[in-house]
């Protein structure tokens, strides 16, 4: 039976038709949303379960310093590269699950590399050179996901990239609590295994199944074949991109000095502190679902122009409060910020380049990697220069120029004709 007819025959079941079926029965019909939704979770859990306890596998099993564990994260850099390679490759064949599949074996073998070296350079240019191409994965799902939802229109689509995407976020949540676990009672070398298996594991949920090539656009063709969307083409993209990266940098400065913040110069008890920064993903996963009902009444653009200032305010109440009440009022709408950006990122920039949705979703989302080089570099150098708490005041500062530039873009589409 065609993947297609599945979802028919899944729809006639739950007894509604296509058009009004809700995004989660949607999800839960197709073999891909299905798959993509588990294999997403899988990916994030594991990288997030590493990320925080990479800095002390380089310190405490390779003897790195402190300064050199921290330049670790700049091997981030080349993942904008990596994914951009990818998503040209994967729109340019239409075969997304394949290249998704290779991607995560990069992802495996470089997680499996890092978990045995020997030698200090030898995570860096791990991390560098494979390590970007795996993290290159959930973007082709993404980009397939697009497509099966482009052959197959519903006025729910959004409401399913919505649930993918949560998923993501509940593997962040997730993530850190099961590999802090996992280190302390085992080490962090069975951790990072454990992260290498959980990027091999986001094959399974998907199994065999294949979709058809993606269908390439009559303007992406020249007379010798498919060819890349120019820069031209791209400029919108990148410039929501780019505005992306300045609300996102907030987070790294936010969990790298909130924490300290708390616990050394307000003297908050652990469990409060615990509180306040578990706050955030629990309000994004309620607010996701709702930002995809807003969005189809005010519009994606404006409501992100919504969500940036969400993050100016948080920041400034980081910077200026100084109290518990305050300190959760900012987590609260830090938590807006995500749940806005986290469901409809994705699907703007996808839109924003719509004959190349894999190169799209492969630069968006390989921008948090360089939003975390430049919030780290930026939080390290305010942090010297104007101390704690006001070092936040940087991130409300990015996200005041983000605001701006969403505004500026949200009127530009509005008065084309």
């Amino acid at each position: 039976m065609a993947r297609h007819e599945q979802v028919e025959a899944a729809e006639t079941a739950l007894g509604e038709p296509a058009a009004r079926t809700s995004a989660l029965r949607l999800t839960l019909a197709s073999p891909l949303y299905r798959g993509a939704t588990v294999s997403v979770f899988l990916s994030a859990a594991g990288f997030s379960a590493a990320a925080p306890q990479i800095a002390s596998f380089l310190v405490n099993d390779l003897g790195a310093s402190l300064s050199a564990a921290g330049l670790f994260y700049l091997t981030n850099l080349t993942a904008p590269v990596a994914g951009y390679l990818v998503g040209r490759r994967s729109d340019r064949t239409g075969r997304r699950l394949g290249l998704f599949r290779i991607c995560a074996v990069l992802g495996f073998a470089g997680w499996l590399g890092i978990a045995y070296s020997t030698h200090l350079w030898m995570p860096y240019l791990i991390s560098a050179v494979i390590g970007a191409f795996g993290g290159a994965a959930t973007s082709q799902l993404f980009a397939a996901v697009h497509d099966e939802q482009q052959a197959r229109p519903n006025p729910n689509n959004d409401g399913v990239v919505a649930v993918v995407r949560m998923a993501l976020t509940g593997g962040w949540v997730v993530g850190p609590v099961a590999g802090s676990v996992l280190a302390a009672h085992t080490s962090l070398h069975t951790m990072l295994l454990a992260t290498a298996v959980c990027t091999l594991a986001q094959i399974l949920p998907l199994g065999a199944l294949r979709t058809p090539p993606a269908v390439t656009p009559a303007h992406q063709t020249t007379g010798s074949g498919t060819r890349g969307p120019s820069l031209r083409d791209m400029r919108p993209l990148l410039t929501f991109t780019a505005l992306y990266v300045l609300v996102y940098a907030g987070e790294p400065i936010k969990y790298a000095y909130l924490p300290i913040y708390m616990n050394s110069r307000l003297h908050f008890p652990a469990e409060l502190s615990g509180a306040i920064i578990g706050i955030q993903p629990l309000v994004e996963i309620i607010l996701m679902p709702l930002s995809v009902v807003v969005a189809r009444r005010i519009g994606m653009m404006q409501l992100m122009v919504i969500g940036a200032g969400f993050g100016v305010a948080a920041n400034i109440c980081f910077a200026t409060t100084g109290t518990a009440v305050g300190l959760f009022a900012g987590q609260v709408l830090m938590g807006g910020v995500w749940g806005v950006f986290a469901a409809l990122g994705i699907i703007v920039a996808q839109h924003l380049l719509p004959g190349a949705v894999a190169t799209a979703s492969a630069i968006f989302l390989s921008s948090t990697a360089l939003a975390s080089a430049l919030g780290g570099a930026a939080g390290g150098l305010g942090a010297a220069t104007v101390g704690l708490p006001q070092v936040f005041l940087i991130p409300a500062a990015l996200g005041l120029l983000a605001v701006i530039g969403l505004t500026v873009m949200t009127r530009s589409a509005s008065t084309k004709p």
